[in-house]
């Protein structure tokens, strides 16, 4: 017997009675955004492997252990997208937008490929929303990105369930002053170090600093910090930050370890994290770049980011039980109707309910049935109400109302105030 199809591992599918919160979720994000006037930007899946080698970096684990490549036919490497930033970065560049000072404010969406070892909010299909500004430089616009997440969190009744942590990472120059006396701090360490630590040292030291081995963290508690070695103006930057997170009220902490995963940033970086996850800790996470758009060939072009994981934040919600109770109905009413001639003219009615509630769910039965079955698909649809339609009805030119959730009594309805008796009773509440 042949083997059944499956999906592959770690990239899973959203069934439909997941979907209404993924679609919460990613509705009230988006007008979060359009109200903060940013535009939505649509990239493809596949980029060049290339473009990751040059963001990304080249000994980053993402790059080194966890992409998605393959050779099309035309020989050509191809990888699934990791990450947004730098697909956002080519299409920018590809299309000039950016050209001339131009200020883009971008936000995205969309599945995210690493080939990682799958657990409970972390998958190799895994989707994400992501921002994306160029050419403003100041903290105005990285504490904009902050305020915008701190409101998300309002409105989705998470902000007791996480802390903002925050860190700079200086310019290139600053930062790569601060890499050498880690390097020769740690060195003298070495026999203390873990092996990942040991390997990172070589190739990507700050990393070190993210390390989750105990012993490792033990040594780094004497390292060298990097605020000792910021230039003036990553200084500068970074308290213009903190000051105007102070003005709103919106509470952080300094983590000096903080350091993301990816060559690109510098200055400001910062994570949303949380306890309520387990091991997945880490719900939004981004910071600036202002060296990337030159570093793929563009101009001199400051930007700064974030990208948020949905299903850590799905799985947030329904841990906390801040899912939206409508969110459990995806039907208000439903028309069972008896007969041919019942309905043809249910199928009329209906349409004509919808031209006047066009936010009215609306549900007809389809596949005929008896009184019985019929009532029984209206109940299990979790309608508020049934609408019933059959000789007796078609002949007044009525429908039959009933309450299926609450107390009430079954009452007939004139076909021309059946549109604002539902506007009453479920459009309104």
């Amino acid at each position: 017997m042949s083997k059944s199809l499956q999906a592959i591992r770690g990239m899973n599918d959203i069934l439909p009675e997941q979907t209404p919160l993924w679609r919460y979720f990613e509705g009230t994000v988006a007008r979060l955004l359009d109200n903060y006037g940013y535009r939505q930007i649509r990239m493809p899946i596949v980029e060049f492997t290339e473009l990751f080698k040059r963001s990304i970096g080249e000994v980053t684990d993402i790059v080194e252990k966890e992409m998605y490549t393959f050779d099309d036919r035309n020989g050509d490497s191809l990888t699934l997208r990791p990450e947004g930033t730098a697909a956002c970065v080519r299409a920018v560049l590809e299309h000039g937008i950016t050209g001339g000072g131009q200020v883009q404010k971008l936000w995205y969406v969309g599945p995210m490929f690493r080939h990682e070892r799958p657990q409970k909010g972390r998958y190799r299909q895994f989707h994400q929303i992501g921002l994306e500004v160029f050419n403003l430089e100041g903290p105005d616009i990285d504490a904009e990105l902050i305020v915008m997440t701190w409101r998300l969190w309002g409105e989705l009744g998470l902000r007791d369930a996480v802390k903002l942590e925050l860190n700079s990472l200086g310019t290139s120059e600053s930062r790569g002053r601060y890499r050498e006396a880690l390097v020769e701090f740690l060195s003298a360490h070495l026999d203390k170090l873990d092996e990942d630590s040991q390997r990172r040292l070589k190739t990507n030291p700050l990393r070190v600093l993210d390390t989750k081995n105990a012993e490792t963290q033990a040594v780094l508690v004497d390292a060298p910090k990097m605020a000792d070695y910021l230039d003036d103006e990553s200084r500068a930057h970074f308290e213009g930050l903190k000051a105007r997170l102070d003005a709103v009220g919106i509470p952080y902490v300094i983590n000096p370890k903080l350091v993301r995963g990816l060559d690109y940033y510098s200055k400001t970086v910062f994570e949303w994290v949380t306890d309520k996850l387990g091991a997945q800790g880490t719900v939004c996470a981004g910071g600036r770049y202002d060296g990337l758009v030159e570093q793929m060939g563009g101009k001199p072009t400051p930007g700064v980011g974030f990208a948020m994981g949905i299903e850590r934040l799905v799985l947030m919600l329904e841990a906390l039980d801040k899912v939206p109770e409508e969110l459990a109905r995806q039907v208000d009413v439903y028309l069972c109707a008896f007969g041919e001639a019942a309905e043809l003219a249910a199928l009329s009615l209906s349409e004509r309910i919808r031209d006047q509630l066009p936010n009215l769910r609306l549900q007809i039965n389809a596949g005929a049935g008896s009184f019985k079955s019929q009532f029984k698909k209206a109940d299990k649809s979790g309608a508020l109400y049934a609408l019933i339609l059959g000789d007796d009805e078609l002949a007044q030119q009525v429908v039959g109302f009933k309450p299926l959730r609450g107390q009430g009594e079954q009452q007939s309805i004139a076909w021309d105030a059946l549109a604002a008796h539902l506007a009453t009773c479920v459009v309104q509440g």
